[in-house]
């Protein structure tokens, strides 16, 4: 008999939903038994619901929608968690499209799975270009391939979940709530283990701003040094990014100012060069693997002179904003 399993899907219900739920309707192998919905959006309009809900077919009628409150995906997935009764819930993001035998892999995955083990990862397919390099955006929507426990498709127990207090609704964006929960169950003694079946994660459109808007993580990254040890970098396999180089770039610049009210010129002059040192290399190391077009590059040298102080900020304002977080399972109980 094949595990029975729930999906839940957070959702701003953008237009990438109607396609996530057309491909979990054609997707072949045992359907979910129940399909949970969370919009989270601060002020629902239901008509907005009425295309992507057409679309499930047959799953309309096992399909609930549950208010999320605009409170972040860890909450709406929590919000979802405590409205499935399945002993297997599967997470998916509103903006993938799971493969064509996804829930017969889905269900072979969970089979295969002994009674330790927790969790099981869908494997991410991140299209890119064929005909040109991508650009800044593309290749870090790319990295998500290489996530680890990235919850666009992510399966776990049920009831481990409710035992750990599910995820930690602090994290208010789509950013290191899934490898915070996965330490968590790993912590608890469970495993979680790759799974086979694939999910496919389109390259969202965005605006030239984005990579500066996605510094804020950093706040998120600040709560992860304080509740998993400075150290959990390694243990989640996360790429350490560039903050320590930002942090410097950001200091110099500081420096240069500083030295230069106070009428040092010379040595204002050096931190400056400093700054403008740090800040060439961040952009030619952006630039250098895109596809050097006029706006990849405008935008790669706007950004890179505002993202070393955006990230410092965050990443400050994180450490001291969550300094006394206690550990989620007391916040939760």
């Amino acid at each position: 008999m094949s595990p029975a399993y729930a999906v839940v899907v957070p959702t701003l219900v953008r237009d990438t939903l109607a396609d996530c739920l057309a491909a979990l309707a054609a997707a072949t192998g045992p359907k979910p038994q129940e399909i949970v919905l969370v919009d989270d959006r601060p002020d629902p309009d239901p008509g907005r619901l009425e295309h992507p809900l057409s679309v499930l077919g047959d799953l309309r009628e096992r399909t609930t929608v549950v208010p999320g409150g605009g409170r972040g995906p860890a909450a709406a997935r929590n919000t979802g968690l405590r409205a499935v009764t399945s002993p297997w819930v599967a997470f998916l993001d509103d903006d993938v499209q799971v493969g064509p035998h996804w829930c017969e892999q889905l269900t072979q995955d969970l089979a295969d799975t002994t009674p330790d083990t927790a969790g099981v990862q869908g494997v991410i397919a991140v299209p890119l270009p064929g005909e040109r390099r991508p650009t800044d955006w593309e290749r870090g929507t790319a990295g998500l391939a290489q996530a680890r426990w990235i919850t666009a498709d992510m399966a776990y127990r049920t009831d481990a979940l409710q035992q750990l207090g599910g995820f930690d609704e602090r994290f208010r964006r789509a950013f290191r709530e899934d490898a915070d929960l996965a330490l968590r169950v790993l912590h608890a003694g469970w495993r979680i283990r790759q799974g086979r079946r694939t999910t496919r994660h389109p390259v969202r459109p965005t605006d030239r701003w984005v990579s500066l808007r996605a510094q804020r993580g950093n706040a998120d990254d600040a709560l992860m040094r304080h509740l998993h040890g400075p150290d959990w970098w390694h243990r989640a396999a996360a790429p350490r990014g560039r903050l320590r180089a930002h942090l410097a770039i950001t200091a110099t610049a500081a420096a240069a100012c500083a030295l230069s009210f106070a009428g040092r010129r010379r040595a204002a002059a050096v931190a400056a060069l400093g700054w403008a040192a740090g800040t060439g290399e961040f952009a030619w190391a952006r630039i250098a693997p895109g596809p050097r077009t006029r706006n990849e590059v405008t935008t790669m040298l706007a950004t890179s002179a505002l993202i070393p102080p955006a990230a410092t900020w965050h990443w400050l304002s994180g450490l001291w904003r969550h300094r006394g977080a206690p550990a989620w399972q007391e916040v939760a109980s």
